[in-house]
């Protein structure tokens, strides 16, 4: 006999509740080995893929891509013993139970079958199976095919939780299953319309569907896209800018709303939560940076450097943590539950970096163990994993002072917000050529802009003061590193 293992949702780390399923990298008859990547999460902090638990067939996948759902609902159904069916036990699903237009995509991108469900007389059987019934009339027919390609709940004859976090009653295995309000599922469409869609950015939820059992069609996804392009902003006439992709246009025109999720969900309550508890007080202080430009461009001619990026920020990183060795009280945080202070005997250099989903703060461990190369390395492999949103909770916990470097977009400075759990944020401006008094006449110079914010609970205004004053210097002679260092 067949064995169901249902796999429920993991804490992908750090204690988070819940995460959006993004894509399936399985569907539906695939079969599957252990740790076998079968599903991409998005959680509050990162993009990670899940891989399966269990070797077997794939039965069901219980939640579509797109959808949140807490930790501990179960995403997918595999059968463990799929060799253990008694083939003449198996029902054979009536030809009217399968969609006449074909498979329902689930976001697969994986290896074995390429569609979202399995052609007739696999997903079909196994839904007919549950639905216990050789047919099934509408609405219950399709109902069943749903339940086979995971869009709905099965009858389990107990009492148990829905991938919506609901209580479900207990049904008889033999019941076939209730219709249900359309209105509360999320859009069913073939692979190529779903493709469509992500290219033209349209939210498939968002469109009336015209198609047989309420399937989205190519008409339903071009139709929506050409009538959201047709508006154009109310206030600037003219002003062809698309609209945000994830987003929902107004009737009038004039707004577009977006959900706010994941990580920007998440840096808005840390952001919040850091800025009215931690009381912020920022210094300044503008240098000649004209040395560490010169050896920047040493460092790239040097075939010791020339497999690693080298940039200004490199030497910034390099004078932050010289400036914590010889100020160390600055390395802490605050621990509001015990009422105790937490000095860190190590660094764990946190870089802000932008992503498309929004901002993140990863860190390198025992940054201060690493040498100038090692450290351009581990700078390089943090700020591109982050931008391919592949950054793991692990990556972005226990860091204790952040860079973040404002002059990629051209800013010369700014008043940075503490990342939470640290007592100190050193904003990198734009490195500017501009008139500087030199040796006691005026000339061109590079010349950036430093702004140090601190908790003022921990560091004082000397401290702080000190910590700025001590980076400055290695920036304009990288060689204070030598004697430092």
């Amino acid at each position: 006999m067949p064995i169901f293992q249902q796999f429920p949702l993991p804490d992908a780390g750090e204690g988070l509740t819940e995460a959006e399923i993004v894509a399936w990298h399985v569907a539906v008859g695939d079969t599957v080995e252990v740790n076998q990547t079968i599903v991409e999460i998005e959680t509050a902090k990162s993009l990670v893929d899940l891989p399966s638990p269990w070797a077997g067939v794939v039965t069901r996948l219980l939640v579509e891509p797109g959808r949140t759902v807490d930790v501990g609902i179960p995403i997918i159904e595999i059968d463990t013993d799929p060799t253990g069916a008694d083939p003449a036990a198996e029902p054979t699903a009536a030809p009217d139970a399968a969609p006449a237009t074909g498979a329902i995509e689930h976001g697969h991108r994986g290896r074995g079958n390429r569609h979202a469900g399995v052609e007739p007389g696999g997903s079909d059987e196994i839904a007919a199976a549950r639905a216990a019934g050789p047919t099934a009339p509408e609405p219950a027919a399709r109902e069943a095919v749903l339940v086979g390609y995971g869009l709905a709940e099965a009858s389990t004859g107990r009492r148990g939780r829905t991938t919506d976090g609901s209580t479900s009653a207990p049904a008889a295995p033999q019941a076939s299953p209730a219709p249900r309000d359309t209105a509360s599922r999320h859009a069913l469409a073939k692979p190529p319309v779903r493709k469509l869609a992500r290219e033209l950015g349209v939210d498939l939820d968002s469109i009336s569907a015209t198609g047989p059992g309420g399937i989205v069609t190519r008409e339903d996804v071009l139709g929506h896209a050409a009538q959201a392009e047709a508006r154009t902003l109310a206030t600037y006439p003219g002003d062809d800018a698309p609209w945000l992709a994830s987003g929902t246009v107004s009737a009038d025109g004039r707004q577009t709303r977006v959900p706010v999720k994941s990580v920007r969900k998440r840096t808005a309550e840390a952001m919040v939560a850091s800025a009215f508890t931690a009381p912020h007080v920022t210094v300044f202080h503008t240098v000649d940076v004209t040395k560490t430009m010169k050896l920047v461009e040493r460092l790239r001619a040097d075939r010791e450097f020339a497999d690693v990026r080298v940039t200004p920020l490199l030497i910034a990183a390099k004078a932050l943590m010289l400036a914590v060795r010889r100020h160390p009280d600055v390395n802490a945080s605050w621990d509001e539950a015990s009422q105790e202070i937490v000095y860190k005997h190590y660094i764990n250099l946190g870089i802000a970096a932008s992503t498309p989903r929004g901002l993140v703060v990863p860190n390198i461990k025992d940054a201060h163990r690493l040498s100038l190369k090692e450290l351009a390395s581990a700078l390089a492999d943090l700020t591109a994993t982050a931008r391919a949103g592949r950054t793991s909770p692990a990556d972005m916990s226990d860091g204790t002072i952040t860079i973040t470097n404002v002059g990629v977009f051209g800013i010369d400075t700014g008043t940075p917000i503490l990342n939470p759990g640290e007592a100190a944020i050193l904003a990198f401006g734009a490195i500017r050529e501009q008139p500087w008094v030199h040796k006691g006449k005026i000339k061109i110079r590079h010349v950036t802009q430093l702004a140090l914010s601190v908790d003022h609970r921990l560091v004082d205004g000397a401290l702080g003061s000190q910590v700025l004053a001590d980076v400055a210097r290695v920036l304009h002679d990288p060689s204070h590193g030598l004697v430092w260092g």
